[in-house]
């Protein structure tokens, strides 16, 4: 487009952050809380998505005269670690064949496996015009770069398309999510459940109280009068989680839940259950006033239910009090099937910088992306009253 100037920054403080949240402002109810300028600040100043963790900020800024209309943030990735792309088997056939996959320019969030939009445009701009002008300065970054691969992670489904329209081969994937049909209370999300069914989650919301355990959400202002002693917390019972667990991936320090929560304790929502007054265990979730965003769960103590009942159960709860449509669960987790959550599709976008490659991975996904919309849609037609 005429009078556009592209412009890659290797930090998001490079970008002022009123001109970065501003591409939002139109889609408050919307635009995900982890394009933020804060939440990608914290990420990075942390050091928790910066080059030595692997993660090099390469975001990509469109402006015409002087003023930001678009942009993506975007990391050069030398492996696949926390941006849960799920690409380790594209990757590994592409080496095995002599192509190169890695690194790569992934337009995504650092270890937020959350949908929502990747490409920001300002309102009163033309979407297609300018989201085709940040793929081409993608592309044009891969290109410059010699990168493998160019990737968008986590697109709606709607950006899904555009991406496919613009060229690029979409994969579809699936995760577990909540949807509120309307209930006024949890009885009635429960009537939806067979009586068998409905009667174990009911013993398993019981335990708490038969254990001693308090659970309730902390957010907004008292999250906001002590940000430090709420990030010191809920990074002690996240690491002690994460320590039990040898596989455990530590993507976030400290310092990331220090600079989240004091930057944008608005969006967070800390659900904390504790025990004679102690913190026991608690779920680091984001918010907007539609959908909930499940993400670190931690504990100190082991008891039977508890991690159902702070990660699930209670924030199930309150999107049925708030009226809030949609509780995205993270990654993983088929034991959310049998407590009402459905399959949701995610996508991602591909863009192989060798044409042979590219062709290759065309092929694969078209044929995979069928059998994976089967097994939704079988699913969905095989459980009527959970699936909708």
């Amino acid at each position: 487009m005429a009078g556009l100037s592209v412009s890659i920054h290797g930090a998001i403080t490079e970008v002022p952050a009123p001109e970065w949240d501003g591409l939002s402002e139109h889609e408050r109810d919307t635009a995900s809380p982890f394009v933020r300028h804060a939440f990608l600040a914290a990420a990075e100043e942390s050091g928790s998505a910066a080059r030595r963790s692997g993660w090099t900020p390469r975001h990509l800024a469109l402006r015409r005269a002087g003023r930001l209309v678009a942009a993506a943030p975007a990391y050069v990735r030398i492996d696949s670690d926390g941006d849960f792309s799920r690409d380790y088997d594209l990757a590994a056939a592409a080496a095995r064949a002599g192509f190169g996959w890695y690194p790569k320019l992934v337009l995504g969030i650092p270890f937020t496996p959350a949908t929502g939009r990747r490409l920001l445009v300002a309102p009163g701009e033309d979407r297609a015009a300018l989201a085709e002008a940040l793929v081409d300065g993608a592309r044009a970054l891969v290109r410059d770069e010699r990168l493998g691969v160019l990737q968008v992670v986590f697109p709606d489904a709607a950006e899904a398309r555009e991406l496919e329209a613009l060229g690029l081969a979409v994969r579809m994937d699936f995760q577990y999510h909540w949807r509120n049909d309307g209930y006024r209370t949890m009885d009635e999300f429960l009537a939806r459940f067979p009586s068998k069914r409905r009667n174990a989650i009911r013993r398993e919301r019981a335990a708490p109280e038969r254990q001693g355990i308090a659970i309730r959400t902390v957010r907004g202002d008292e999250l906001g009068r002590a940000p430090a002693r709420w990030a010191a917390d809920c990074f002690a019972l996240h690491r002690a989680s994460l320590d039990k667990m040898p596989w455990g991936m530590r993507f976030v320090n400290r310092g990331f839940y220090d600079r989240v929560l004091a930057g944008m304790p608005d969006a967070v929502e800390v659900v904390e259950a504790r025990r004679d007054g102690r913190l026991v265990a608690m779920a680091f979730n984001l918010a907007t006033p539609a959908r909930l965003f499940g993400r670190y769960w931690g504990a100190l103590e082991e008891h039977l239910f508890l991690h159902f009942n702070v990660a699930l159960y209670h924030s199930v709860e309150e999107c049925i009090r708030r009226g809030v449509r949609v509780f995205e669960g993270g990654a993983g987790g088929e034991h959310k099937l049998s407590r009402g959550f459905e399959p949701a599709e995610t996508y991602a976008a591909h863009l192989p910088s060798d044409r042979r490659l590219d062709e290759a991975v065309r092929r694969h996904l078209a044929e995979e992306r069928g059998e994976r919309e089967g097994a939704v849609r079988r699913w969905r037609e095989e459980h009527p009253r959970l699936g909708g």
